[in-house]
C-alpha cells in the first residue's frame, strides 16, 4: 500500500511540474514571438534606400509594396497579439481549465496563419525582387538596392522565426487542450 501511495505522489509531482514546464514554456515562447515580431516590423518600416541608375535617382521603400505593407502589418498585429496573449496566459494562468487552454489554441492558430501570409508574401516579393520575373518583364532590383534587400531578408527570417514560435505555441496549446480535457472526463 505504501508503494502505491508513492508511486501517486511521485506522479502528481511530475505532473506539477510538467505543468511549470508548459507554462514556462508558453510565457517564454510568446515573449520571444513578441520580441522577433516587433524586430521584424520594425526592420521592414526603416527600410528605405535611394541610388542613381543610369542617372536616375530611384527609391526603393516598404511602402511601395502592397506586399510589404501587409507583411509589416501581419507582424505588427502578431506582436499585440501575443503583448495580449501574455496578459491573458498571466490572468487565466491561474485558473487552469482546457476551455482556456482551447481558447489560447485558437488564438495561436489564427497569429500563425496570419504570420505565414505575411511572410508568403514578402518572399514571393522578395524572390522577384532578386530574380525578377523575365515573363513579366520585371528586371531584378537587388542589384541596385543591396542595402535594402539585405533588411527585408532579415526582415522576412526574423517572421519566419516567429511562424516556428508560433507553430510550437499551436501544438502545446493544442496538446494542453486535449491533456486537460481527458483529465477532467476521468
Amino acid at each position: 500500500m505504501t508503494n502505491t501511495g508513492e508511486e501517486l505522489k511521485s506522479t502528481e509531482m511530475i505532473a506539477v511540474k510538467v505543468e511549470k514546464f508548459t507554462k514556462a514554456a508558453q510565457i517564454s515562447l510568446r515573449f520571444m514571438a513578441m520580441a522577433v515580431t516587433v524586430a521584424a516590423a520594425s526592420i521592414v518600416v526603416s527600410s528605405k534606400e535611394t541610388v542613381v541608375v543610369y542617372g536616375v535617382t530611384v527609391d526603393a521603400k516598404y511602402s511601395y509594396s502592397p506586399s510589404y505593407k501587409f507583411f509589416a502589418a501581419a507582424n505588427l498585429i502578431a506582436c499585440s497579439f501575443s503583448a495580449i496573449s501574455l496578459l491573458l496566459f498571466y490572468i487565466m494562468g491561474k485558473i487552469s481549465k482546457s476551455i482556456n487552454y482551447f481558447f489560447f489554441f485558437l488564438h495561436d492558430v489564427v497569429v500563425m496563419t496570419l504570420l505565414m501570409a505575411g511572410c508568403s508574401a514578402a518572399t514571393a516579393m522578395g524572390y522577384v525582387g532578386k530574380y525578377g520575373n523575365s515573363h513579366a518583364g520585371w528586371m531584378p532590383i537587388c542589384e541596385y538596392f543591396d542595402k535594402y534587400c539585405s533588411r527585408i531578408t532579415i526582415a522576412v527570417t526574423l517572421s519566419y522565426i516567429a511562424f516556428f514560435l508560433y507553430f510550437f505555441l499551436t501544438l502545446l496549446s493544442a496538446s494542453k487542450s486535449r491533456t486537460s480535457t481527458t483529465q477532467l472526463s476521468k
